[in-house]
């Protein structure tokens, strides 16, 4: 069982859409997330975004749900940004996305 997860955005700012965050942003997002990773060694993080973890990490191919890549050795989850704006997944869909995180983390 994990008892060490980090969950998080890349870019700690609201914006209307994604669309509004640059490859820079994200980019500048994930070496602050390195970093924070090497310092505070979560065994498990889980990314919110599909898209904004496959710019960030240079991964076009990522899917959602556990990757078979580590950062540092910690096991990398993607899940939907659960944000009200994000049409392409109902409530449902990211329970269940999120139930998997827990399962598989937790191994509840």
């Amino acid at each position: 069982m994990i008892e060490n997860l980090g969950i998080t955005n890349l870019v700690n700012r609201a914006t209307a859409r994604a669309d509004e965050v640059g490859n820079n942003e994200l980019e500048k997002g994930a070496e602050i997330l390195l970093e924070k990773i090497a310092r505070y060694k979560p065994e498990a993080v889980a990314i919110l975004g599909i898209t904004t973890y496959r710019t960030a990490f240079k991964k076009p191919r990522a899917k959602l749900g556990l990757q078979e890549d580590k950062i540092s050795d910690a096991k990398i989850w993607v899940l939907p940004n659960p944000s009200g704006l994000n049409a392409h997944f109902q409530i449902k869909e990211l329970g269940l996305l999120f139930a998997q995180l827990k399962s598989g983390v937790f191994g509840l």
